[in-house]
């Protein structure tokens, strides 16, 4: 698996922790070695301004998915010989707005950043939260995951 990782705020994070995770994440899914993602770690205002021109919600967010392909939960595509690498997408965190969001809702910010990261990769893999059944599926997806690595919420 091949998560690119950059960290670009201020926040004190375990990236590498969070890169494993990630990979774990990939594996478990099912997908096919050599698949691609990237998981960037942004300030409030870069998030923020993300918020607004892709999503047109005004303010910073905890997470935010940008996936390059159009999944659906479970069914993943075979790799192809002599083709690319499947390309999953992008996955940004804020994690001052995660520090904020864990505060006000009494959650550990490790565990928040951890469950945010499972969060926004499922996104990616075409998982949603549009309906209480999808939510359901893809929050009991989250806790599975985060079981895997000894965490929970």
């Amino acid at each position: 698996m091949n998560v690119f990782f950059s960290d670009e705020q201020e926040v004190p994070v375990d990236g590498a922790a969070l890169r494993g995770f990630a990979e774990t994440i990939l594996v478990a899914e099912g997908l096919p070695p050599g698949t691609e993602m990237s998981l960037i770690l942004i300030g409030p205002d870069q998030i923020a301004e993300y918020n607004r021109r892709f999503m047109e919600r005004e303010g910073p967010t905890d997470v935010l998915a940008f996936p390059l392909e159009d999944l659906v939960p479970g069914a993943i595509p075979a790799p192809v010989a002599n083709e690319p690498p499947l390309t999953l997408g992008d996955v940004f965190l804020c994690p001052a707005e995660i520090r904020r969001r864990a505060d006000r809702e009494g959650f550990v910010f490790e565990d928040f950043t951890f469950l945010l990261t499972a969060h926004g990769i499922l996104h990616l893999l075409g998982y949603d939260h549009d309906d209480e059944a999808a939510a359901e599926r893809m929050e009991s997806r989250e806790d599975q995951l985060l079981a895997m690595i000894g965490r929970s919420l």
